[in-house]
């Protein structure tokens, strides 16, 4: 067996092989020189900087209003019916077939023509603003002055499937970069001893499609999201084994990343680049993550704030706490899924599903918008709260509602976002959105526009074609922002 010196020798080049390789290289010298403080040069050496450290903050196309954005997604379908769009009409027509004049309703499971269902909420006004909040949302009500509710968004998604992969890549078919991925892309990360794009979410259950949901498609892997896990340690096998010490690691390290390089001289695969930058990242995360994710520090006021206190809150207060946490420290994009494989889905016993949901993310979610507020991030922070779609004005199954991606609502807060406002609507009974209708790549063209970045703008070249994260569509809502 070769030995470790034996190993060097052989992915280490000699003097003589370096010239060899490298003279060809030498007039770039005299070019680069000649190319110094020039618009082209400058594209160029931000263009290799992109290669070569893909993840150092990058300017973006005009000033931003938002530097992060913490994804807040209720996995399954929330209804808009009974949180923030209220409809008398349900209770008029409550039993009746929905009235022709609002059309045929397809759903996943074929046309859909079931009697009205009543919302049993009790709506009220809230903050100055007078907007409608049901009562499962006592919370998040209190803040209804920092949020924009979008009560006319629609998808092409049916499924939980193709929704779920449209709210996250913009397609419903897999194989597209997620928005986080995009955003990662485009901005880079303030901070290279964490991820750029984090994903957590409350349970153990497999969100559907996976990974899928944060990964980085055609770019190169380094862009996709690292998911930590719930509970007292999100990263595990992040410290090193006792006694050894990080010089001895760091030696470990270079040899292994000496050896992948030389194995991907000869390779185009973004996934091994990914691997060798995830080595140098968790290497450099063992001095900063931990204090990043130890909650030790946090106050009991903070903790309660968060409902980290009860049980019923606790594990989506940490995942808030956590969100708060990583963005003060520079993450550029974090996702919590709430539900974790389509909890919120109600096909049947819509009261005792939404109830327990509701109840599990309202404290947590509102805590984490007064303590962003409270520390002066709300501001440069985007907060988006929502599912890949809304709910049915019928009834399913008696006691349920269908999947409805034709008209529902989601909100965003912070990041730019003039709070208070009410916009869009959708029809008399909740089913289509009719009045500033936002379609998802609407809704991404807004996030990213918020966080100084053109969607049209943002392209990556892939097979000599020009991608961009909205698929050539959408429009940033800049009514959002009070313009």
């Amino acid at each position: 067996m070769n030995s470790a010196a034996d190993l060097r020798r052989t992915f280490t080049s000699t003097r003589r092989d370096f010239l060899r390789q490298a003279g060809g290289g030498f007039g770039a010298l005299a070019l680069a020189e000649l190319l110094r403080g020039s618009a082209l040069g400058a594209a160029l050496e931000e263009e290799a900087r992109s290669v070569s450290q893909p993840l150092l903050p990058r300017k973006p196309h005009f000033a931003a209003k938002a530097k992060s954005v913490i994804f807040l997604f209720m996995e399954g379908g929330p209804s808009h019916l009974d949180t923030f769009d209220p409809k008398p009409a349900l209770l008029e027509l409550a039993g009746k077939p929905i009235p022709p004049s609002f059309g045929r309703v397809i759903t996943a499971m074929g046309e859909f023509d079931s009697p009205i269902l009543a919302s049993k909420r009790a709506w009220k006004q809230h903050g100055q603003s007078g907007t409608w909040v049901s009562d499962w949302l006592p919370e998040i009500a209190t803040c209804v002055d920092d949020m924009a509710v979008i009560r006319s968004c629609w998808a092409d998604g049916i499924n939980h499937s193709s929704g779920v992969c449209q709210m996250n890549t913009g397609s419903i078919l897999a194989g597209r970069p997620s928005l986080g991925a995009w955003a990662s892309y485009g901005l880079g990360s303030e901070n290279q001893n964490l991820p750029a794009f984090v994903v957590m979410q409350d349970n153990a259950s497999s969100v559907i499609n996976g990974p899928r949901n944060w990964g980085a498609g055609f770019m190169p892997a380094v862009y996709q999201g690292t998911r930590l896990t719930a509970g007292s340690d999100p990263i595990p096998n992040l410290n090193p084994p006792e006694g050894v010490s990080d010089a001895e690691q760091r030696g470990k390290l270079d040899f292994l990343t000496q050896m992948n390089r030389a194995h991907a001289a000869t390779r185009a695969q973004s996934e091994l680049e990914a691997r060798i930058a995830s080595y140098e990242l968790a290497f450099r995360m063992q001095a900063e993550a931990p204090g990043a994710v130890d909650l030790a520090g946090e106050s009991d006021a903070t903790k309660q704030l968060y409902g980290m206190d009860e049980k019923d809150t606790a594990d989506f207060g940490r995942m808030c706490l956590l969100s708060r946490r990583l963005v003060e420290r520079g993450v550029r994009f974090v996702q919590l899924y709430s539900g974790a494989g389509s909890k919120w889905d109600s096909h049947a016993k819509i009261e005792e599903n939404h109830s327990k949901l509701c109840r599990s993310m309202d404290k947590p979610v509102a805590g984490l918008l007064k303590d962003l507020k409270a520390r002066g991030l709300l501001d440069s922070t985007l907060v988006v709260w929502g599912g890949e779609f809304g709910r049915t004005p019928q009834s399913e199954k008696g006691d349920g509602r269908d999947h409805n991606p034709t008209g529902f609502t989601m909100w965003m807060a912070g990041g730019g976002v003039k709070g208070g406002q009410t916009i869009g609507a959708t029809d008399e009974v909740g089913l289509r959105a009719v009045e500033d209708r936002l379609h998802v790549h609407d809704l991404h063209a807004t996030i990213l526009w918020l966080m100084g970045l053109d969607n049209m703008g943002l392209v990556y070249k892939y097979k000599g074609r020009p991608e961009r994260p909205t698929l050539n569509e959408g429009e940033a809502f800049k009514k959002i922002a009070g313009l």
